[in-house]
């Protein structure tokens, strides 16, 4: 496996990129330009990334393709279209979204948003996508969410089959399928069912942490990495029998010295279970 995060100091131009990635002390790095870009800069970036041995995890096409305005539905489409191809371009593991919403927060919960019919929406937009990008080295890949699909391993499964595309591929979170006390509380076992599920279509992992509060009904928070209940041991173990280059991503903290800490407890529950990062 691979570890990564945002970097925080100027980048550039390929160089001082590979630099600020380095100075972090990871080995995988988010996607350092746009859709848009020059592919003479794309280039640039893809090969400072390979002679620096730095993997680029995943292009984000963060955007609702399930909008129920149907010029957002378009633009997002189009956004995911554009982050694919330049998935592609530059080599990255894989573009990554959310399913979508149809309710009116894009990445929020909403009452149809488990449902059959979303499910055949999901299918179809993904297909779409798919088929026009058409990647040869990169795949499209749905994060794992709380409160729509892909919302459980078999859900992945089902959306997969559907799909049935071989570019279409998995991108984990097992943080944001920890969304009931029982799979808090036995998120160790949980999390090998998704490696044993999902192992063969993981291309890239975020890294976060959760934690239960005890004030009724059920309150679950994100936090840093080692400020929850989340059995990083076990997830470290599980990761790393997946191919070496697997990338798992630090996300959502605010600053440089939150990402730091959260790197060094993962670097050190890795070096306790003797595992490379």
């Amino acid at each position: 496996m691979r570890l990564g995060g945002p970097v925080f100091s100027e980048a550039g131009n390929p160089d001082s990129w590979t630099k600020a990635v380095q100075a972090e002390g990871y080995r995988a790095a988010y996607c350092p330009v746009q859709p848009g870009a020059s592919l003479d800069v794309v280039r640039a970036y893809s090969a400072a990334a390979r002679a620096a041995d730095i993997v680029i995890a995943e292009v984000g096409a963060w955007s609702n393709p399930l909008s129920q305005d149907p010029a957002t539905a378009a633009d997002s489409i189009a956004k995911c279209k554009a982050a694919l191809a330049l998935a592609d371009d530059i080599g990255a593991r894989c573009c990554v979204n959310i399913a979508g919403s149809r309710g009116v927060k894009w990445d929020g919960p909403c009452a149809t948003d488990l449902t059959d019919e979303t499910f055949d929406m999901i299918v179809d937009t993904v297909r779409e996508i798919i088929d026009c990008v058409k990647p040869v080295r990169t795949f499209y890949t749905l994060e794992t969410m709380p409160w729509m699909y892909p919302d459980s391993p078999d859900a992945y499964i089902r959306l997969i089959q559907a799909v049935d595309r071989k570019a279409m591929a998995v991108h984990l979170d097992p943080v944001n399928l920890i969304n009931s006390p029982e799979r808090y509380f036995r998120n160790a076992a949980f999390i090998r069912h998704c490696f044993a599920k999902l192992g063969p279509w993981i291309k890239s992992c975020h890294a976060k942490d959760i934690i239960m509060g005890e004030k009724l009904t059920v309150h679950l928070d994100e936090v840093r990495p080692g400020c929850g209940g989340l059995d990083y041991a076990v997830f470290l173990r599980e990761l790393s029998k997946l191919d070496p280059d697997t990338p798992l991503m630090l996300e959502h903290l605010s600053d440089s010295a939150e990402y730091r800490a959260a790197a060094l407890h993962i670097r050190a529950v890795a070096e306790r279970a003797g595992l490379p990062v």
